[in-house]
């Protein structure tokens, strides 16, 4: 995508794929993403729950709802929805159980 063009997320299509087993703690969840530049991107992940380790980020909810759980640091859960801001950092071991499509703009440091 190039620079100063406008979109809406929402819209952006994304390529979906099946997570691997070894991610998935229920359901069938799939993710996708779509790069705008080297740091910012649309990411969206399907009803299910999955583990994560995570990278540097700031995001923004675009639609849906999720619990994001902490395995490692012990930390309260994020409840997410439209309009929630979120920081992770590199190395959080996390559990996402999400319940309605989650669509976010993150941006990566």
């Amino acid at each position: 995508m190039n620079p100063g063009i406008v979109t809406d997320a929402l819209l952006l299509p994304l390529d979906l794929q099946p997570l691997p087993a070894d991610q998935v703690v229920a359901g069938t969840p799939a993710t996708g993403y779509v790069e705008l530049t080297e740091t910012i991107g649309v990411w969206e992940h399907t009803p299910g729950t999955s583990t994560d380790v995570e990278a540097d980020e700031v995001f923004v909810v675009l639609s849906g709802s999720a619990i994001v759980s902490f395995d490692d640091p012990a930390l309260e859960p994020l409840e997410l929805r439209a309009g929630s801001v979120a920081r992770l950092t590199a190395g959080m071991r996390t559990v996402w159980t999400v319940t309605e499509t989650l669509r976010k703009v993150y941006i990566a440091g």
